[in-house]
């Protein structure tokens, strides 16, 4: 026997030592397991009928896990006592609580939630079934459910079936099918009779299968007839990622109605009752749970009410604000008052009459207030000594608190609009004489008309309107003491400049929308979906001027009942919500450029209409199986 050198011996070490480290050599532990999940066995077996199963049980090849069975598992007809699904190494078991129903068709949703244990490979979208009478229901309904405003994709919604076609169901009978939305708003019911349905969509806050006020809602008032036919429907295998390897015609039966769109919403709570109080030294404020259709009465009961308050309104009338014209009510610490108005409540929709004791106190008591004025003032005083010292003698009275008004003044001005400002409180006088406008004409400014008016809706804001000429330039010169508020404060000088911008500096829209009519408001929309403008359509059209360059959307809604903005429905009075539309894409706004869009609103399907750039509610993420082999092979290529 020949021996090995110790060079030799040396040599081979190195080279065992190399090869241990090569990743790309030896052993790798054998492919991925890339292959879904395979049912062996289902007890009761899929589709059986005559049987009435305590507990269904699904067998699989391998370690099986499910995934959110909260969220994607729906078993219809709903369950009162709730199912309770377990897993088991290769098993799922899904014990059944609620007295089975004679002749009906049980389905066991499973969507996308069953995958392997190992890598996470997906079953993809699986429904077990099986009926407890001799027939097996395989109709089923599908469509979409979206928020009634903004035809946002709604995800997590019920959506239900009821064959009892009176109006009382929804509210007083669980559904009879049911199934959940994805994040798209899609819904499928399945296991569904021949026959007759109203159907509805429900946020079901109290997992009862039946409606209650506060919770989001949608209905169609049409009854539907589920049926189908037999169709074809083109499937594409593919070679790699570019070429088509085989188009293939597949048979399949095509259920309907498949296009269902139910619009959801929540119903304002009109249930009217005095919410909370607030009171400050010189105003106190109303809160009610709903708009106030008639303002109510305030009676002082250790004051004079008559002539005491300015009341302001919010834009909602649910919000009542009573600014005191007294200086002797702003330094009483507690007013105490009758209120009476018009109340309901959640059982009674007529309204009665409701009074209120209130006693209505500021944070800061007067005396509290006056040493802090004080404290103020003495802090003047020690450093009007300072200043002396110094000999600055600039500063010999207190400083006066000026009104805050906040002036929402733009540097650039579009010829159609106006220069704004907010005060505090209200005001007691406005000297207009003590407000001038300045054209700039010829290196000189002359002064030019205006007119100032107080907003219709609030009584703190007000716009100052003029003739303004474009490509012109202004000076808006506020006097001191112009504004004088209820509580005595006065406003500060105030100057601005600005100017007038050229129709070059923008853009305009014309839409022209054929089924538009007059009750028609069309709303131009930031990407941030913000309402820059609004518009009633006149004649089929809406028109927008002096647009600034950039990307816009566009909404319409029917404004039915006239109140200029978009309402909700009421179950109880049948009355769905305002129809809205949105053109479907975006449309680009060029400075001096002119767009013209004809825009038929049923063109596109409701569904389909809101830009994806838009959509907040992404669609849920497709279970594939990660492709690890493949990546490997590339990777050992590379």
């Amino acid at each position: 026997m020949k021996h090995l050198q110790p060079l030799s011996l040396l040599t081979l070490l190195l080279a065992l030592l190399t090869a241990c480290a090569n990743p790309g050599s030896g052993p790798d532990g054998g492919p991925y397991d890339e292959t879904p999940p395979r049912i062996v066995a289902m007890q009761p077996p899929l589709g059986a009928t005559n049987q009435k199963p305590r507990k269904v049980t699904i067998t699989f090849n391998e370690l099986i896990t499910v995934e959110n069975a909260q969220e994607k598992i729906t078993l219809s007809p709903p369950q009162i006592e709730p199912p309770e699904i377990k897993t088991s190494g290769r098993h799922i078991t899904v014990a059944l609580v609620d007295t089975m129903r004679e002749q009906t068709t049980y389905t066991i949703d499973f969507s996308d939630a069953i995958v392997d244990s190992n890598e996470g490979n997906p079953l993809g979208n699986f429904t077990y079934y099986f009926a407890t009478g001799e027939r097996l229901d395989t109709m089923e309904v599908s469509g979409y459910v979206l928020d009634a405003a903004t035809l946002e994709p709604q995800k997590g919604f019920l959506v239900g079936l009821h064959a009892n076609l009176a109006d009382s169901a929804f509210t007083a009978l669980p559904f009879d099918r049911v199934a959940r939305t994805d994040g798209t708003g899609h819904f499928t019911v399945k296991g569904v009779a021949p026959g007759a349905y109203r159907i509805y969509a429900l946020k079901d806050m109290d997992s009862d299968f039946r409606y209650t006020r506060g919770e989001g809602l949608a209905w169609l008032p049409d009854t539907l007839r589920p049926s189908s036919f037999p169709d074809v429907r083109q499937d594409t295998l593919w070679a790699d990622t570019v070429r088509i390897d085989t188009i293939r015609s597949v048979p399949f039966t095509h259920y309907l109605p498949d296009d269902v769109v139910l619009l959801a919403f929540t119903e304002k709570n009109n249930t009217l009752q005095l919410l909370k109080t607030e009171r400050e030294p010189n105003f106190f404020r109303l809160f009610f749970t709903a708009p106030q259709a008639e303002m109510p009465q305030v009676r002082g009961l250790n004051f004079d009410e008559r002539d005491a308050f300015v009341v302001q309104r919010s834009a909602d009338r649910d919000t009542l604000t009573y600014w005191l014209c007294d200086t002797a009510l702003v330094n009483q610490d507690s007013l105490r008052i009758e209120l009476s108005y018009l109340a309901t409540n959640d059982s009674v929709s007529v309204p009665y009459l409701q009074r209120d004791t209130l006693e209505l106190v500021p944070r800061l008591s007067y005396e509290r207030r006056l040493k802090l004025q004080e404290k103020e003032l003495e802090r003047w005083r020690k450093g009007l000594e300072k200043r002396h010292k110094r000999g600055d003698f600039s500063q010999e009275e207190p400083p006066k608190q000026p009104l805050a008004v906040k002036y929402s003044f733009e540097s650039q001005l579009a010829p159609d609009r106006n220069q704004h400002f907010t005060l505090p409180e209200p005001a007691l006088r406005i000297d207009t004489g003590a407000i001038h406008l300045f054209l700039e004409k010829d290196s000189d400014y002359v002064e030019v008309p205006f007119r100032l008016e107080r907003d219709s809706l609030d009584l703190l804001r007000y716009t100052i309107r003029g003739e303004w000429r474009p490509g012109q330039r202004y000076v808006l010169n506020i006097d001191s003491a112009c504004i004088v508020s209820l509580s005595g404060l006065v406003s500060k000088t105030k100057d601005v400049e600005f100017s007038i911008a050229g129709p070059e500096d923008y853009g305009s829209l014309f839409l022209v929308i054929p089924d538009a009519d007059s009750t028609a408001v069309v709303q131009l929309l930031s990407p941030a979906e913000k309402v820059l403008r609004q518009v009633k359509a006149e004649a089929g059209r809406a028109d927008f001027f002096y647009l600034n360059p950039g990307e816009v959307y566009v909404r319409l809604f029917l404004d039915l009942n006239g109140n200029g903005r978009w309402d909700e429905g009421c179950y109880a009075e049948r009355r769905q919500p305002e129809p809205v539309y949105y053109f479907p894409q975006k449309l680009t706004i060029r400075a001096n450029w002119d767009v013209e869009q004809t825009w038929h609103l049923r063109e596109v399907r409701r569904f389909e209409q809101k830009p994806k750039e838009l959509i907040k509610q992404k669609g849920d993420a497709k279970k594939t199986p990660r492709n690890r082999n493949a990546e490997r092979e590339r990777q050992k290529r590379e």
